[in-house]
């Protein structure tokens, strides 16, 4: 039985990523890497969100106060894309496109709630134009690898604190203001797992995305890896691993059906043999029976009872008797030859039976059936 398995990632990105992610994910590059993407079918893909432009939106939420890249350094990775997956054969058997469309719009509900509100995703859009070229073998029609991508903006609540150079000497050290500020590091922190080790804690959001549509009804697949925390792979990288793997499977098809292949050869060449033979004989026997025809319709019957021939049955007549007087001669003198052999091989046969008795040794060493037959196909040698 086939295992379906949630699976949700989350990388992290610096300002200057926003356009490559938004080329790719609202589609407005002429050509992509990802030979599975069709862009004619772009139209069916469902935004729950969109903005004006990533980067547009995010420094427009930066100039009106809504985040704040406070103590960031102008490398910093200041946007993050969540990515929710199950496996596209799961999709197919449960209504493919429209079955979808429900199950990635609940999905986004979560989104929003990891995000931390509606108002820090730049944009969520499920992809419906990737065809799974694997499973479109498979099931002998397009299958489409459906996904929910999510743009936000990290955020966690600061507090900013009144100074030493406050004037007012009461409210040093009190909460001056609470800011939303820009962090992947502080949304996700790292820490130990019941076996010491380090995790990041979005690994958790296996257990969120798979616990969310549990509760929403959706309960016929699995959560993905417990504790996971490898990175996930590229889009080239992974259609590389799958294609490997697929390569290999049918390298092994194919070489199962070489070996059939040559096997069925085998057997045909037997056919072909036997087949060679069979009209051969056919031939021969067709050969000896149009003769005897035509020996029986030879000569015409007189008043007399008597019998006239033609001067060319005649010599058609001659000529077989030749050939039959011929072929008795030749079949006397192989009669002759197969007697003189048959006597030579009951004296070698008697010669041999007296030396193994002088000779022990030499019978537990020579197989005499093989020695025997050896001796009839060669017998001079």
């Amino acid at each position: 039985m086939k295992i379906y398995r949630s699976v949700v990632r989350n990388q992290a990105y610096p300002k200057s990523n926003f356009s490559i992610r938004e080329r790719h994910n609202e589609r407005l590059n002429e050509s992509y890497g990802n030979g599975d993407i069709l862009p004619e079918r772009s139209v069916f893909n469902v935004h729950f969100k969109s903005c004006d432009g990533y980067e547009q939106t995010f420094n427009r939420m930066v100039d009106d106060g809504i985040i704040s890249l406070r103590g960031l350094k102008s490398d910093a990775k200041v946007f993050d894309e969540l990515i929710f997956d199950v496996n596209s054969a799961y999709f197919e058997n449960n209504g493919g496109y429209d079955y979808a469309k429900k199950f990635f719009a609940e999905a986004y509900q979560l989104a929003i709630k990891e995000a931390g509100g509606e108002e820090y995703i730049l944009s969520a859009v499920l992809h419906a134009d990737e065809r799974n070229k694997a499973l479109s073998e498979q099931y002998g029609h397009d299958i489409f690898h459906y996904h929910l991508h999510v743009v936000y903006v990290p955020v966690v609540d600061k507090e900013i604190k009144w100074s030493k150079r406050c004037k007012d000497p009461n409210l040093v050290g009190t909460v001056k203001e609470t800011i939303k500020q820009v962090s992947h590091s502080k949304k996700w922190p790292r820490f130990n797992d019941e076996q010491g080790r380090f995790i990041n804690s979005y690994s958790l959001l296996q257990d969120h995305f798979y616990e969310h549509m549990k509760s929403a009804g959706y309960t016929d697949f699995e959560r993905g890896e417990r504790g996971s925390t490898a990175k996930h792979l590229s889009v080239l990288e992974y259609k590389t691993r799958k294609e490997t793997e697929r390569a290999t499977t049918l390298a092994i098809k194919v070489k199962q059906k070489q070996e059939t292949a040559i096997a069925l050869d085998k057997k045909v060449e037997k056919s072909r043999e036997r087949l060679n033979s069979l009209s051969d004989k056919i031939s021969i026997k067709t050969k000896v029976t149009a003769t005897i025809a035509e020996i029986n319709a030879i000569g015409k019957p007189t008043l007399l009872g008597g019998v006239t021939v033609t001067a060319d049955e005649m010599t058609k007549l001659k000529t077989l008797a030749k050939k039959c007087v011929t072929i008795e001669d030749k079949t006397a003198e192989l009669k002759q030859k197969l007697k003189v052999t048959q006597s030579k091989l009951e004296e070698t046969q008697k010669q041999l039976d007296e030396e193994i008795k002088k000779r022990p040794s030499f019978r537990e060493n020579l197989s005499i059936s093989k020695f025997i037959a050896a001796m009839r196909r060669a017998p001079k040698r």
